[in-house]
């Protein structure tokens, strides 16, 4: 049965439900202009405050439960649910012939370069290819990221072309590199069976 908490050596993630409201707004708040505005598509008006969060959360939980979406809100393991280090997304989900979805993530400014990311997304790819049957994750990248760059090799993720103008982001469109990765264990068999609900 797919689980909402995975723990990996110095991380624990959770599902984004309601309850992480504040450290959502906490992390953005502290993290979107100063260092994930140049990497990132803007927020909506009002995005990433708590109000916008508490509206937004109890979406988030059921689409997991309904096998839409699987939005990982990333702790220190041994921290308390206040303060989030990172956040790591499996969304779009396709099913049918594709079976694939794409991979999102976001690290505090703070805990850059500490392999952290690649922890985490470690435990997000394995549950989106082990638990939600997935064959396929794409992740994407403006070219000038060098982090994401690192992070996507280190996990096995292969360049597969370049989209010019792909994303609006600090004020214009950008062009991003498309990396994806394929779940060598997938059965096709389970196209005829869909990956079982929390």
């Amino acid at each position: 049965m797919p689980a909402d908490r995975l723990e990996t050596e110095r991380l624990r993630l959770e599902i984004a439900r309601p309850g992480h409201e504040a450290a959502l707004a906490r992390f953005f708040a502290e993290n979107f202009e100063s260092h994930l505005a140049r990497w990132s598509p803007p927020p909506p008006p009002g995005g990433h405050t708590l109000s916008w969060w508490a509206e937004r959360l109890p979406g988030h939980a059921a689409e997991f439960e309904r096998g839409e979406s699987a939005r990982w809100v990333v702790f220190l393991r041994e921290s308390d649910s206040s303060n989030a280090v990172a956040t790591a997304n499996v969304t779009q989900i396709v099913r049918g012939p594709f079976q694939a979805a794409y991979l999102g993530y976001q690290v505090d400014r703070r805990h850059e370069g500490l392999g952290l990311m690649t922890e985490a997304l470690r435990a997000v790819v394995t549950h989106a290819f082990d638990e939600m049957r997935l064959h396929r994750l794409m992740a994407n990248h403006v070219p000038e990221n060098e982090r994401s760059i690192r992070v996507l090799a280190r996990l096995g993720f292969a360049k597969e072309g370049l989209a010019k103008d792909y994303l609006f982001i600090g004020g214009a469109w950008r062009d991003h590199v498309l990396t994806a990765l394929a779940n060598p264990a997938f059965d096709p068999a389970w196209m005829e069976t869909p990956a079982p609900n929390p």
